[in-house]
């Protein structure tokens, strides 16, 4: 099914631009135009996109106050702001926007996007067929190679993944298990749906995250329930890990 996209700005040629860039990308779909803030609003009710690009300088209201209206209405809406003013981007960033991109932009820039969301909706779709046919295999275990043979590790009990030491360790609510099987190696083997790679030496079980704070500029750390261990994110996956939960 494709994915619905609204174009919101007050210019009519930036529209254009946008609808032919859409356009080219096979699986997205406009389903509407709006040339002010008040339309936007309307038509987010009235076609409930999966994909908004959004100016920020807008008659009647502007992006910013649409986007936090629009994040009432359906929070899984996706919203690109597409703008002149490049002064408004933290401000974006914190209403959870996907991307932000100033204008005048480079159609390769706007089909990176659409790509991207794309990889993700397609990611999304695979994974939950995947939980499915787990499930109905009964595949709740993950085998574990180490010096003392093997162990069969209860995958809903495992806490965090890190590598550490030239080793690898799992970390599970009542046991560890250190490993010399690759991070690469056992996130293969994991649910993606319930496992997140945050960083190259950390795989974090999502229900398992209790707070996410700032740690530096551009990167963040993951508090973890049953464990005094903390896992690091990188900036990048912490906006990847914002899109699945939305």
């Amino acid at each position: 099914m494709d994915l619905k996209v609204l174009i919101c700005d007050d210019e009519f040629g930036m529209r254009t631009v946008l609808r032919k860039a859409v356009e080219k990308i096979d699986g997205f779909k406009i389903v509407g135009e709006a040339e002010d803030g008040e339309d936007v609003i309307e038509l987010v009710e009235e076609t409930r996109p999966n994909i908004v690009f959004l100016d920020i300088e807008m008659p009647k209201q502007s992006g910013v106050e649409c986007a936090k209206k629009i994040a009432d209405i359906d929070p899984k809406i996706i919203i690109i702001f597409a703008t002149g003013y490049n002064e408004y981007m933290s401000e974006a960033f914190e209403l959870y926007a996907f991307d932000y991109i100033v204008k005048p932009f480079k159609l390769e820039r706007i089909y990176q996007t659409l790509q991207k969301i794309k990889d993700i909706n397609k990611l999304k779709e695979e994974q939950s067929i995947n939980k499915i046919i787990r499930h109905e295999k009964g595949l709740d275990k993950i085998l574990i190679k180490n010096k003392e043979g093997l162990s069969f590790v209860d995958i809903k009990d495992i806490i965090m993944i890190q590598r550490e030491d030239r080793s690898t360790v799992i970390y599970t609510i009542d046991n560890n298990y250190v490993t010399s099987e690759a991070l690469s190696s056992l996130e293969e083997k994991l649910d993606k749906t319930q496992f997140f790679r945050s960083h190259k030496s950390y795989i974090i079980n999502l229900s398992m995250i209790q707070k996410i704070y700032p740690y530096g500029r551009w990167t963040y750390i993951a508090k973890l329930r049953n464990t005094d261990k903390d896992a690091l994110l990188t900036h990048e996956k912490y906006e990847e890990m914002k899109n699945i939960f939305l």
